[in-house]
């Protein structure tokens, strides 16, 4: 039988929880009460990080067990007090999403089961160019943490030659993330350029740790960093984010010193509001700065590979290589 509903303050909104003591993650046995709760308690980092970016929900109402719904359109029937943006996808689609401006955003879609949030690198006032490039360092098979931690650390050395601040966070899984405020003077191609020139240069830099390869076939045990999440309509989990997972990991901001030395498992749904009462926001300065991608696309421009394979539900990019798996392209007659 569902328990009754409560009620919570959000910010200075009552929003209400039904069925507070389902459980959602089995692991620590939180419940959707538990998940609601900790949106509020992290509500001044997690608006930072999503403050009026179209956002997408990962659903799961009936706990991380069961298959989520990934949603892009915020529910027709939604208080009025919340906002919407519409986006276009590279379908040509469209949808009218979320439009994160306090934590009753949060804590109200919480209470739909979204566990998960999912923001654009580009904020409503401004779609086509986006403030932030995401530097997504993602271990493959045969690697780990550890050797995702050395590539961010050797990302962290290369923003620093550029003179670029980059802000680092878990993914709440094996990887990290690398978010840098830009300049809103770049459209999506070009940001994508950009990760593209920076990912190279780790990769040359580090090659038998770094890849850079679109093909998994081709990736092999090494670190992956994947430019293709600065394409339009790509997101990652936002810093705060719980991850749909039984013991309800969190993708956490650090400092770069903290991200020596940590431990991706310390950090989850009961562990994280306990440091942001004590340490606040670390990432608290970065809309402080914006910062130029001018050098890393002089790199793109001067580089003869040319761009990279788009994912596969995008059209065929202008300039874009030949989209097929290595392994499953035909022969040409002439045996190339």
């Amino acid at each position: 039988m569902a328990s009754p509903y409560i009620e919570l303050d959000a910010g200075g909104r009552t929003v209400k929880v039904s069925n507070p003591d389902k459980i959602y993650f089995p692991d620590i046995g939180a419940t959707k009460r538990d998940l609601v709760e900790y949106y509020i308690s992290v509500g001044e980092g997690a608006v930072r990080a999503l403050r009026d970016r179209p956002t997408y929900l990962k659903r799961h109402p009936d706990g991380v067990h069961t298959e989520a719904i990934y949603q892009k359109r915020l529910p027709a029937r939604h208080p009025d007090w919340m906002q919407t943006v519409t986006v276009r996808f590279p379908s040509g689609r469209s949808a009218d999403a979320l439009k994160v401006t306090q934590v009753a955003d949060l804590a109200y879609c919480a209470n739909l089961g979204t566990i998960d949030f999912h923001p654009w690198p580009a904020r409503a006032g401004d779609l086509d160019h986006p403030d932030e490039l995401r530097i997504d360092v993602d271990p493959q098979p045969g690697t780990d943490f550890e050797h995702a931690r050395t590539v961010a650390l050797a990302v962290r050395d290369l923003l620093g030659e550029l003179g670029i601040t980059g802000y680092p966070k878990t993914s709440g899984s094996r990887g990290i993330h690398v978010n840098v405020r830009i300049e809103t003077r770049w459209t999506f191609t070009e940001v994508r350029h950009a990760a593209i020139a920076l990912a190279r240069e780790i990769e040359r830099r580090a090659p038998d740790l770094v890849t850079t390869a679109w093909w998994k076939e081709e990736r092999g045990e090494k670190v992956f960093i994947d430019y293709n999440q600065n394409a339009r309509d790509r997101t990652v989990a936002a810093a705060y984010s719980v991850r749909a997972k039984p013991h309800a990991p969190v993708s956490t901001p650090l400092t770069w010193k903290e991200l020596e030395t940590a431990d991706p498992d310390a950090f989850d749904l009961r562990t994280v509001p306990v440091r942001f009462a004590e340490l606040g926001d670390v990432h608290a300065g970065i809309d402080d700065q914006a910062f130029s991608l001018a050098t890393l696309l002089d790199w793109y421009e001067t580089d003869e590979r040319g761009d990279m394979p788009y994912p596969p539900n995008y059209p065929k990019m202008p300039g874009e290589p030949r989209r097929v798996q290595p392994s499953k392209a035909r022969r040409e007659p002439d045996g190339r």
